[in-house]
């Protein structure tokens, strides 16, 4: 095994991955990297083999492991990357660990709207990295920069309009860890921004099966297509309505399940491998195409190996 550099965090080998991820499925890492700081994380990377390969995870809410684990390292940072401050003319400046929703009611108490981070799920990293939205607004809309650490240990500042953002992606660079971000958020009354959010929760707890084991949304929308018949940025089509048309709302394999509350989210009802979760996953994708012709992509992501059955 690859000698590991010296760290002020944390660094465990063969860490099992299923109790880091909201759907509690997967193998373990080679080694989970928990860095104390920027200066720890930028040390570690640059004193780490080239060869070495590395992924970065967050709170696990958009992720499946699969059951073989992860070679190399993983890290997940917590304390010293979650911080959140309000900074002059409407500026918040927020971690990559911080939780979105704490991002949106931090800043909704100093009057400024960040509000349609409240209800996504996991942290300012995974957000800034998928150009996260809600309610009609994206990360692409509100980021004016973030901070990363380069794979080979570098601080870099990108600016909003140099990372690519797109609908459900960007074009950091790669190996590139985020570890900073920072928005501009108009101004508005505490109360209303509250409000706004209580709203938000209400609607979702009513549609979305938020109290289950699941990845939040499992496929994306699938973008439309202008007159000229190439697609364009607008995505009134419905993964979830496809799915329902296919007949594979409440569809099962082995622990997984497409739930019955929303055919969109892929759900470990008990027991699920992540075999199971995504070979499910797989059905439905080949059951919308055989129905509608779409072939609906991936918005969870999917990483690791499969155990191979000999």
């Amino acid at each position: 095994m690859t000698d590991m550099p010296s760290v002020r965090g944390t660094l465990t080998a063969d860490r099992p991955l299923g109790d880091l991820t909201w759907m509690r499925v997967g193998g373990p890492a080679d080694w989970l990297f928990q860095p104390a700081d920027h200066d720890d994380l930028a040390d570690f990377l640059s004193a780490l083999p080239a060869d070495v390969p590395v992924f970065t995870m967050g709170v696990g809410s958009n992720l499946i492991v699969r059951d073989g684990g992860m070679r190399g390292v993983v890290i997940r940072m917590g304390r010293g990357f979650n911080g959140i401050t309000i900074e002059e003319g409407g500026v918040v400046r927020a971690g990559a660990a911080a939780l979105d929703s704490f991002v949106a009611r931090k800043a909704a108490d100093a009057g400024l709207d960040l509000t349609f981070l409240r209800t996504i799920p996991g942290t300012i990293g995974g957000a800034v990295a998928m150009n996260a939205g809600c309610y009609g607004q994206y990360v692409a809309d509100r980021l004016i920069e973030v901070t990363v650490i380069t794979r080979t240990g570098e601080r870099q500042v990108i600016a909003a309009k140099g990372l690519g953002l797109a609908y459900r992606q960007s074009a950091l660079p790669d190996g590139a860890v985020v570890v900073e971000a920072v928005f501009n958020a108009p101004a508005a009354a505490p109360e209303d921004l509250h409000a706004t959010m209580d709203a938000q929760l209400k609607k979702r707890d009513e549609t979305q099966p938020s109290k289950d084991r699941t990845a939040g949304s499992t496929f994306r929308n699938p973008a439309g297509f202008s007159s000229t018949g190439k697609a364009d940025d607008v995505h009134d089509l419905k993964a979830w309505k496809l799915i329902d048309d296919a007949g594979m709302r409440g569809a099962t394999l082995g622990g997984a399940i497409m739930n019955p509350k929303h055919a969109n989210f892929l759900t470990n009802a008990g027991g699920a491998s992540a075999a199971d979760l995504e070979g499910l996953g797989e059905r439905v994708r080949k059951a919308v195409y055989d129905a509608s012709g779409i072939t609906l992509e991936w918005e969870i992501k999917r990483v690791g190996e499969p155990i191979v059955n000999s």
